[in-house]
Protein backbone atom coordinates (compact mmCIF):
# COMPACT_ATOMS: atom_id res chain seq x y z
CA UNK A 1 0.00 0.00 0.00
CA UNK A 2 1.61 3.46 -0.88
CA UNK A 3 0.47 5.39 2.17
CA UNK A 4 2.32 2.93 5.07
CA UNK A 5 5.06 4.63 5.56
CA UNK A 6 8.55 2.73 5.29
CA UNK A 7 11.38 2.71 7.70
CA UNK A 8 15.02 3.71 7.23
CA UNK A 9 17.70 1.88 8.17
CA UNK A 10 20.80 2.82 8.49
CA UNK A 11 23.27 -0.01 7.32
CA UNK A 12 26.61 -0.32 8.80
CA UNK A 13 29.66 0.27 6.45
CA UNK A 14 33.22 -0.84 6.08
CA UNK A 15 34.66 -4.45 5.40
CA UNK A 16 33.40 -5.55 8.75
CA UNK A 17 29.58 -5.09 7.41
CA UNK A 18 30.38 -6.44 4.09
CA UNK A 19 31.64 -9.65 5.80
CA UNK A 20 28.51 -9.95 8.11
CA UNK A 21 26.11 -10.28 5.13
CA UNK A 22 27.35 -13.38 4.07
CA UNK A 23 27.68 -15.00 7.50
CA UNK A 24 24.55 -17.15 8.97
CA UNK A 25 21.99 -14.81 11.24
CA UNK A 26 21.15 -18.42 13.84
CA UNK A 27 22.93 -19.60 16.12
CA UNK A 28 23.08 -22.62 14.95
CA UNK A 29 24.60 -21.68 11.46
CA UNK A 30 27.36 -19.78 13.19
CA UNK A 31 27.97 -22.41 15.55
CA UNK A 32 28.09 -25.13 12.66
CA UNK A 33 30.72 -22.58 10.74
CA UNK A 34 32.44 -22.26 13.81
CA UNK A 35 32.75 -26.15 14.05
CA UNK A 36 33.46 -26.77 10.49
CA UNK A 37 35.40 -23.99 9.60
CA UNK A 38 38.66 -24.84 11.52
CA UNK A 39 38.02 -28.39 10.50
CA UNK A 40 38.02 -27.42 6.92
CA UNK A 41 41.38 -25.20 7.19
CA UNK A 42 42.91 -27.83 8.80
CA UNK A 43 42.37 -30.61 6.38
CA UNK A 44 43.04 -28.33 3.70
CA UNK A 45 46.27 -27.49 4.80
CA UNK A 46 47.01 -31.36 5.41
CA UNK A 47 46.39 -32.12 2.12
CA UNK A 48 48.05 -29.48 0.94
CA UNK A 49 51.33 -30.93 2.96
CA UNK A 50 50.74 -34.28 1.04
CA UNK A 51 50.73 -33.29 -2.02
CA UNK A 52 53.50 -31.05 -1.82
CA UNK A 53 55.88 -33.41 0.14
CA UNK A 54 54.47 -36.83 -0.38
CA UNK A 55 52.97 -37.63 -3.28
CA UNK A 56 54.31 -34.69 -5.50
CA UNK A 57 58.01 -36.41 -4.56
CA UNK A 58 57.03 -39.59 -4.96
CA UNK A 59 55.26 -39.07 -9.11
CA UNK A 60 58.71 -37.41 -9.64
CA UNK A 61 60.39 -39.93 -8.31
CA UNK A 62 58.21 -42.95 -10.35
CA UNK A 63 58.17 -40.70 -13.20
CA UNK A 64 61.86 -40.43 -13.38
CA UNK A 65 62.00 -44.40 -12.98
CA UNK A 66 60.25 -44.68 -16.38
CA UNK A 67 61.97 -41.97 -17.77
CA UNK A 68 65.27 -43.60 -17.13
CA UNK A 69 63.75 -47.07 -18.41
CA UNK A 70 62.73 -45.66 -22.11
CA UNK A 71 65.94 -43.60 -22.43
CA UNK A 72 67.86 -47.22 -21.36
CA UNK A 73 65.64 -48.83 -23.87
CA UNK A 74 67.19 -46.25 -26.64
CA UNK A 75 70.27 -46.43 -25.93
CA UNK A 76 70.44 -49.94 -26.02
CA UNK A 77 68.71 -50.42 -29.19
CA UNK A 78 69.64 -47.37 -31.10
CA UNK A 79 73.22 -48.45 -31.84
CA UNK A 80 72.26 -52.86 -32.09
CA UNK A 81 69.06 -52.60 -34.45
CA UNK A 82 68.99 -56.27 -34.38
CA UNK A 83 68.92 -56.58 -30.99
CA UNK A 84 65.40 -54.29 -30.38
CA UNK A 85 63.01 -57.37 -30.27
CA UNK A 86 65.29 -59.46 -27.86
CA UNK A 87 65.37 -56.23 -25.50
CA UNK A 88 61.67 -55.21 -25.95
CA UNK A 89 60.98 -59.34 -25.20
CA UNK A 90 62.63 -58.37 -22.01
CA UNK A 91 61.54 -55.01 -21.15
CA UNK A 92 57.84 -56.79 -21.09
CA UNK A 93 59.30 -59.10 -18.88
CA UNK A 94 61.11 -57.10 -16.48
CA UNK A 95 60.37 -53.42 -16.75
CA UNK A 96 56.39 -54.23 -17.09
CA UNK A 97 56.91 -51.98 -20.12
CA UNK A 98 55.26 -52.92 -23.30
CA UNK A 99 57.15 -51.92 -26.50
CA UNK A 100 56.74 -51.52 -30.13
CA UNK A 101 59.11 -50.41 -33.04
CA UNK A 102 57.78 -48.63 -36.34
CA UNK A 103 59.97 -48.17 -38.64
CA UNK A 104 60.37 -45.12 -40.95
CA UNK A 105 57.36 -43.63 -39.13
CA UNK A 106 56.92 -39.96 -38.30
CA UNK A 107 55.85 -39.15 -35.11
CA UNK A 108 52.32 -37.25 -35.49
CA UNK A 109 52.63 -33.86 -33.35
CA UNK A 110 49.15 -33.96 -31.93
CA UNK A 111 47.93 -36.40 -29.03
CA UNK A 112 44.24 -37.97 -29.15
CA UNK A 113 43.80 -38.58 -25.78
CA UNK A 114 45.66 -36.57 -23.11
CA UNK A 115 46.57 -38.58 -19.64
CA UNK A 116 46.03 -37.74 -16.19
CA UNK A 117 46.59 -33.48 -15.91
CA UNK A 118 49.11 -34.02 -12.37
CA UNK A 119 51.34 -36.52 -13.43
CA UNK A 120 51.67 -35.90 -16.40
CA UNK A 121 53.58 -32.54 -16.61
CA UNK A 122 55.94 -34.03 -14.00
CA UNK A 123 56.37 -37.17 -16.94
CA UNK A 124 56.90 -34.67 -19.84
CA UNK A 125 59.89 -33.22 -17.43
CA UNK A 126 61.60 -36.02 -17.08
CA UNK A 127 61.57 -37.20 -20.10
CA UNK A 128 63.00 -34.54 -21.26
CA UNK A 129 65.90 -34.82 -19.06
CA UNK A 130 66.55 -38.30 -20.14
CA UNK A 131 65.86 -38.03 -23.87
CA UNK A 132 66.07 -34.15 -24.88
CA UNK A 133 66.80 -33.64 -27.63
CA UNK A 134 64.62 -36.35 -29.07
CA UNK A 135 60.88 -35.10 -29.59
CA UNK A 136 58.25 -37.29 -28.13
CA UNK A 137 54.17 -37.51 -26.86
CA UNK A 138 52.70 -38.39 -24.00
CA UNK A 139 49.18 -39.71 -24.38
CA UNK A 140 46.28 -41.96 -22.86
CA UNK A 141 45.84 -45.64 -24.46
CA UNK A 142 43.13 -47.84 -24.15
CA UNK A 143 41.18 -47.48 -21.05
CA UNK A 144 43.00 -45.08 -19.67
CA UNK A 145 45.29 -47.38 -17.58
CA UNK A 146 48.00 -47.21 -19.40
CA UNK A 147 50.16 -44.50 -20.60
CA UNK A 148 51.75 -44.64 -24.00
CA UNK A 149 55.00 -42.73 -24.56
CA UNK A 150 55.80 -42.09 -28.49
CA UNK A 151 59.59 -41.22 -29.22
CA UNK A 152 60.76 -40.11 -32.38
CA UNK A 153 64.12 -41.93 -33.26
CA UNK A 154 66.25 -41.57 -36.27
CA UNK A 155 65.10 -44.56 -37.92
CA UNK A 156 61.40 -44.82 -36.46
CA UNK A 157 59.09 -44.11 -33.63
CA UNK A 158 59.31 -46.08 -30.18
CA UNK A 159 56.39 -46.79 -28.89
CA UNK A 160 56.42 -47.15 -24.61
CA UNK A 161 53.37 -47.95 -23.35
CA UNK A 162 53.13 -48.52 -19.11
CA UNK A 163 50.78 -49.33 -16.60
CA UNK A 164 49.33 -46.30 -14.67
CA UNK A 165 50.76 -48.17 -10.90
CA UNK A 166 54.16 -47.33 -11.90
CA UNK A 167 53.14 -43.80 -12.65
CA UNK A 168 50.84 -42.83 -9.94
CA UNK A 169 50.17 -43.92 -6.30
CA UNK A 170 46.81 -45.00 -5.45
CA UNK A 171 48.07 -44.45 -1.45
CA UNK A 172 46.70 -40.85 -2.69
CA UNK A 173 43.43 -41.78 -3.03
CA UNK A 174 43.03 -43.89 -0.27
CA UNK A 175 44.46 -40.81 2.21
CA UNK A 176 42.07 -38.26 -0.01
CA UNK A 177 39.14 -40.61 0.78
CA UNK A 178 40.18 -41.22 4.50
CA UNK A 179 40.55 -37.60 5.10
CA UNK A 180 36.72 -36.69 3.85
CA UNK A 181 35.73 -39.19 5.09
CA UNK A 182 36.91 -38.56 8.64
CA UNK A 183 35.94 -34.91 8.59
CA UNK A 184 32.79 -35.90 7.37
CA UNK A 185 31.84 -38.28 10.38
CA UNK A 186 33.56 -35.44 12.70
CA UNK A 187 31.26 -32.82 11.18
CA UNK A 188 28.11 -35.17 11.54
CA UNK A 189 28.92 -35.78 14.95
CA UNK A 190 28.98 -32.46 15.54
CA UNK A 191 26.10 -31.55 13.86
CA UNK A 192 24.02 -33.53 15.91
CA UNK A 193 25.81 -32.19 19.34
CA UNK A 194 25.00 -29.08 18.18
CA UNK A 195 21.57 -29.11 17.52
CA UNK A 196 20.88 -30.78 20.76
CA UNK A 197 22.34 -27.42 22.39
CA UNK A 198 20.45 -25.27 20.09
CA UNK A 199 17.31 -26.80 20.61
CA UNK A 200 17.10 -25.39 23.92
CA UNK A 201 17.92 -22.13 22.70
CA UNK A 202 15.34 -21.87 20.38
CA UNK A 203 12.73 -23.00 22.17
CA UNK A 204 13.70 -20.05 25.18
CA UNK A 205 13.29 -18.07 22.18
CA UNK A 206 9.92 -18.84 21.29
CA UNK A 207 8.70 -19.18 24.57
CA UNK A 208 9.72 -15.30 25.12
CA UNK A 209 8.17 -14.15 21.65
CA UNK A 210 5.39 -15.85 22.57
CA UNK A 211 4.79 -14.57 26.05
CA UNK A 212 5.98 -11.33 24.15
CA UNK A 213 2.87 -11.27 22.10
CA UNK A 214 0.91 -12.42 24.67
CA UNK A 215 0.26 -15.98 23.94
CA UNK A 216 0.70 -17.54 27.69
CA UNK A 217 -0.29 -21.18 26.31
CA UNK A 218 3.08 -22.34 25.29
CA UNK A 219 5.13 -24.75 28.15
CA UNK A 220 8.54 -24.90 28.38
CA UNK A 221 10.87 -27.32 30.18
CA UNK A 222 14.59 -26.06 31.17
CA UNK A 223 16.38 -28.42 29.19
CA UNK A 224 20.25 -28.37 27.37
CA UNK A 225 23.27 -27.12 28.93
CA UNK A 226 23.44 -25.07 32.37
CA UNK A 227 23.62 -22.26 31.50
CA UNK A 228 20.53 -22.41 29.21
CA UNK A 229 19.09 -23.96 31.97
CA UNK A 230 19.66 -21.00 34.29
CA UNK A 231 18.63 -18.62 31.34
CA UNK A 232 14.84 -21.04 31.32
CA UNK A 233 14.09 -21.21 34.77
CA UNK A 234 14.96 -17.15 35.35
CA UNK A 235 12.55 -16.99 32.32
CA UNK A 236 9.92 -19.37 33.89
CA UNK A 237 9.84 -17.42 37.31
CA UNK A 238 9.83 -14.01 35.44
CA UNK A 239 6.47 -14.88 33.54
CA UNK A 240 5.17 -16.88 37.07
CA UNK A 241 5.92 -12.97 38.37
CA UNK A 242 4.04 -11.15 35.51
CA UNK A 243 1.00 -13.40 35.53
CA UNK A 244 0.19 -12.81 39.54
CA UNK A 245 0.62 -9.05 39.12
CA UNK A 246 -1.65 -8.81 36.42
CA UNK A 247 -4.32 -11.28 38.28
CA UNK A 248 -3.68 -9.45 41.56
CA UNK A 249 -4.20 -5.96 39.43
CA UNK A 250 -7.37 -7.46 37.94
CA UNK A 251 -8.98 -8.43 41.17
CA UNK A 252 -8.01 -5.67 43.01
CA UNK A 253 -9.40 -3.57 40.53
CA UNK A 254 -12.17 -5.72 40.90
CA UNK A 255 -12.87 -5.07 44.67
CA UNK A 256 -12.27 -1.21 43.76
CA UNK A 257 -14.96 -1.68 40.66
CA UNK A 258 -17.50 -2.49 43.42
CA UNK A 259 -16.41 -0.57 46.68
CA UNK A 260 -17.00 2.52 44.36
CA UNK A 261 -19.71 1.34 42.41
CA UNK A 262 -21.86 0.74 45.43
CA UNK A 263 -21.64 4.65 46.95
CA UNK A 264 -22.17 6.04 43.06
CA UNK A 265 -25.07 4.07 43.07
CA UNK A 266 -26.35 5.30 46.46
CA UNK A 267 -25.80 8.94 45.08
CA UNK A 268 -27.18 8.41 41.75
CA UNK A 269 -30.48 6.82 43.19
CA UNK A 270 -30.97 9.69 46.11
CA UNK A 271 -30.17 11.74 42.95
CA UNK A 272 -33.04 10.79 41.49
CA UNK A 273 -35.51 11.34 44.48
CA UNK A 274 -34.46 15.15 44.29
CA UNK A 275 -36.11 17.64 42.81
CA UNK A 276 -34.78 18.87 39.14
CA UNK A 277 -32.82 22.31 40.31
CA UNK A 278 -29.52 23.28 38.64
CA UNK A 279 -27.66 21.91 41.50
CA UNK A 280 -29.04 18.63 41.16
CA UNK A 281 -27.87 18.61 37.34
CA UNK A 282 -24.69 19.43 38.04
CA UNK A 283 -24.43 16.50 40.43
CA UNK A 284 -25.50 14.21 38.13
CA UNK A 285 -23.22 15.40 35.27
CA UNK A 286 -20.66 15.10 38.31
CA UNK A 287 -21.38 11.36 39.11
CA UNK A 288 -21.92 10.72 35.61
CA UNK A 289 -18.17 11.47 34.65
CA UNK A 290 -16.78 10.05 37.71
CA UNK A 291 -18.60 6.60 36.43
CA UNK A 292 -17.28 7.14 33.16
CA UNK A 293 -13.74 7.60 34.66
CA UNK A 294 -14.09 4.66 36.68
CA UNK A 295 -15.13 2.15 34.30
CA UNK A 296 -12.21 3.92 31.60
CA UNK A 297 -9.83 3.44 34.38
CA UNK A 298 -10.88 -0.25 34.94
CA UNK A 299 -10.31 -1.09 31.47
CA UNK A 300 -6.99 0.30 31.49
CA UNK A 301 -5.83 -1.57 34.22
CA UNK A 302 -7.50 -4.69 33.30
CA UNK A 303 -5.83 -5.04 30.03
CA UNK A 304 -6.19 -8.54 28.51
CA UNK A 305 -7.53 -10.30 31.32
CA UNK A 306 -7.79 -13.61 30.93
CA UNK A 307 -9.09 -13.44 26.92
CA UNK A 308 -7.50 -16.49 25.00
CA UNK A 309 -5.59 -15.29 21.69
CA UNK A 310 -7.36 -17.24 18.50
CA UNK A 311 -6.92 -16.52 14.76
CA UNK A 312 -9.00 -13.60 13.66
CA UNK A 313 -9.54 -11.91 10.35
CA UNK A 314 -8.70 -8.87 10.84
CA UNK A 315 -10.07 -7.39 7.67
CA UNK A 316 -13.43 -8.21 9.14
CA UNK A 317 -12.46 -6.97 13.23
CA UNK A 318 -11.59 -3.68 11.27
CA UNK A 319 -15.06 -3.33 9.51
CA UNK A 320 -16.62 -4.46 12.88
CA UNK A 321 -15.20 -1.79 14.62
CA UNK A 322 -15.63 0.59 11.82
CA UNK A 323 -18.98 -0.29 11.57
CA UNK A 324 -19.86 0.45 15.24
CA UNK A 325 -18.37 3.72 16.03
CA UNK A 326 -21.22 6.68 15.77
CA UNK A 327 -19.41 8.88 12.85
CA UNK A 328 -18.55 5.34 10.29
CA UNK A 329 -19.87 7.41 7.53
CA UNK A 330 -16.78 9.62 7.57
CA UNK A 331 -14.46 6.82 7.73
CA UNK A 332 -12.79 4.94 4.59
CA UNK A 333 -11.70 1.94 4.75
CA UNK A 334 -8.72 -0.04 2.52
CA UNK A 335 -7.17 -3.10 3.27
CA UNK A 336 -5.17 -5.76 1.84
CA UNK A 337 -6.58 -9.67 2.12
CA UNK A 338 -6.54 -12.06 3.30
CA UNK A 339 -5.05 -10.20 6.86
CA UNK A 340 -5.05 -13.54 9.61
CA UNK A 341 -3.61 -12.69 12.48
CA UNK A 342 -3.41 -14.57 16.26
CA UNK A 343 -4.95 -11.83 19.08
CA UNK A 344 -7.33 -11.28 21.64
CA UNK A 345 -10.62 -10.16 19.59
CA UNK A 346 -12.32 -8.35 22.41
CA UNK A 347 -9.12 -6.89 23.48
CA UNK A 348 -8.13 -6.04 19.90
CA UNK A 349 -11.56 -4.29 19.63
CA UNK A 350 -11.02 -1.89 22.11
CA UNK A 351 -7.81 -0.72 20.91
CA UNK A 352 -9.04 -0.34 17.49
CA UNK A 353 -11.68 1.58 19.02
CA UNK A 354 -10.08 3.60 20.92
CA UNK A 355 -7.35 4.92 17.79
CA UNK A 356 -10.29 5.06 15.34
CA UNK A 357 -13.18 6.94 17.78
CA UNK A 358 -10.09 9.65 18.57
CA UNK A 359 -10.23 9.99 15.08
CA UNK A 360 -13.03 10.35 14.44
CA UNK A 361 -13.77 12.92 17.67
CA UNK A 362 -10.92 15.14 16.53
CA UNK A 363 -11.05 14.77 12.57
CA UNK A 364 -14.01 15.39 10.42
CA UNK A 365 -12.47 12.69 7.57
CA UNK A 366 -10.52 9.43 8.65
CA UNK A 367 -9.10 6.74 6.61
CA UNK A 368 -8.17 3.72 7.69
CA UNK A 369 -5.99 1.23 5.69
CA UNK A 370 -4.10 -2.43 6.85
CA UNK A 371 -2.04 -4.28 5.08
CA UNK A 372 1.84 -6.67 5.52
CA UNK A 373 4.87 -5.21 5.86
CA UNK A 374 7.88 -6.98 7.02
CA UNK A 375 6.08 -9.32 8.00
CA UNK A 376 3.88 -7.68 10.53
CA UNK A 377 0.66 -6.20 9.92
CA UNK A 378 0.04 -2.54 10.43
CA UNK A 379 -2.84 -0.22 10.08
CA UNK A 380 -2.44 3.28 9.05
CA UNK A 381 -5.03 5.60 10.72
CA UNK A 382 -5.24 9.21 9.24
CA UNK A 383 -7.27 12.01 10.31
CA UNK A 384 -7.97 15.44 9.40
CA UNK A 385 -8.15 17.42 13.03
CA UNK A 386 -5.91 19.40 15.04
CA UNK A 387 -2.76 16.66 15.30
CA UNK A 388 -0.91 16.16 18.06
CA UNK A 389 2.59 18.46 18.59
CA UNK A 390 5.83 16.45 18.08
CA UNK A 391 6.97 17.60 21.65
CA UNK A 392 3.66 15.90 23.10
CA UNK A 393 3.13 12.67 20.89
CA UNK A 394 5.32 10.65 23.76
CA UNK A 395 3.12 12.42 26.64
CA UNK A 396 -0.33 11.35 25.33
CA UNK A 397 0.45 7.52 26.01
CA UNK A 398 0.77 8.59 29.78
CA UNK A 399 -2.31 7.70 31.71
CA UNK A 400 -4.59 10.69 32.42
CA UNK A 401 -2.58 12.95 30.19
CA UNK A 402 -4.47 15.13 28.48
CA UNK A 403 -3.70 18.34 26.05
CA UNK A 404 -5.71 21.24 26.52
CA UNK A 405 -5.87 22.66 23.73
CA UNK A 406 -7.68 19.94 21.67
CA UNK A 407 -7.53 16.64 23.71
CA UNK A 408 -8.89 17.45 27.23
CA UNK A 409 -12.31 16.02 29.42
CA UNK A 410 -14.95 18.65 27.73
CA UNK A 411 -14.72 16.95 24.29
CA UNK A 412 -15.44 13.18 26.08
CA UNK A 413 -11.35 11.93 26.87
CA UNK A 414 -10.01 11.23 30.27
CA UNK A 415 -7.03 10.67 29.09
CA UNK A 416 -6.76 6.71 28.95
CA UNK A 417 -7.50 6.25 25.20
CA UNK A 418 -4.40 5.91 24.02
CA UNK A 419 -2.62 4.48 27.21
CA UNK A 420 -5.12 1.85 26.87
CA UNK A 421 -4.39 1.13 23.01
CA UNK A 422 -0.75 0.74 23.93
CA UNK A 423 -0.88 -1.22 26.61
CA UNK A 424 -2.91 -3.97 24.31
CA UNK A 425 -0.72 -3.41 21.49
CA UNK A 426 2.64 -3.75 23.71
CA UNK A 427 0.20 -7.07 25.20
CA UNK A 428 0.31 -8.42 21.46
CA UNK A 429 3.93 -7.55 20.45
CA UNK A 430 3.10 -4.69 18.67
CA UNK A 431 3.60 -0.68 19.02
CA UNK A 432 2.16 2.37 18.66
CA UNK A 433 3.25 5.11 16.69
CA UNK A 434 2.41 9.17 15.75
CA UNK A 435 3.36 10.72 13.11
CA UNK A 436 2.66 14.06 11.14
CA UNK A 437 -0.17 12.72 8.67
CA UNK A 438 -0.50 13.91 4.85
CA UNK A 439 -4.54 14.78 5.46
CA UNK A 440 -3.07 17.52 8.14
CA UNK A 441 -4.13 16.02 11.09
CA UNK A 442 -2.61 13.14 12.71
CA UNK A 443 -1.27 9.91 11.58
CA UNK A 444 -1.59 6.56 13.86
CA UNK A 445 0.67 3.32 12.97
CA UNK A 446 -0.70 0.42 15.03
CA UNK A 447 2.11 -2.43 13.98
CA UNK A 448 1.66 -6.17 15.10
CA UNK A 449 4.23 -9.02 14.30
CA UNK A 450 2.70 -11.86 12.06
Amino acid sequence: MSSVPTERRRHPTGIGARVKRFLPRTLEGRTFLILVLPVLIAQMITVYIFFERHFSTLSVELSRAVAGDVALLIEGTENSPDRRKQIYTSAAKTLDLWVEFTPDAELSPTVEKHWNPLIEPILETALQERINPRPFTIGAYGDDNWVEIRVQLPDGVLDVRSPQRRLFSYTAFVFIAWVIGVSLILTGIAVIFMRNQVRPIRRLALAAENFGKGRYTMRLKPAGALEVRQAAAAFLTMRDRIRRQIAQRTEMLAGVSHDLRTPLTRMKLQLALLEDSEETEELRADVGEMETMIDAYLAFARGEGGEIPVRTDMVLLLREVIDGQPGRDRVAFRADEPIELTVRPSTMKRCLGNLIGNALRYGKNVRVEAGWRQRALTVVIDDDGPGIPPESREDVFRPFFRLEASRNVSTGGVGLGLSIALDIAHGHGGNISLEDCPMGGLRVVLTLPG
